[in-house]
């Protein structure tokens, strides 16, 4: 699995908890929008996080 600005985005933006932490991120370490969507990433979706099977449902083929 590797990490995918959109997919990962999108995953935030239908979650009200991950924006809330992304805030957090964004403000507590100074970083910009992107660098903590990466550190969201790996904190909370990779190598089996919290939030990886919602994030993998992102990449599944629409019918």
């Amino acid at each position: 699995m590797k990490f995918m600005k959109s997919q990962m985005k999108q995953l935030i933006k239908d979650n009200n908890e991950l924006q809330q932490r992304l805030r957090e991120l964004m403000e507590q370490h100074g970083l910009e929008k992107n660098f903590a969507l990466k550190a969201l990433y790996h904190s909370e979706v990779a190598e089996g996080g919290k939030y990886q099977l919602d994030y993998q449902a992102l990449d599944a083929p629409k019918d």
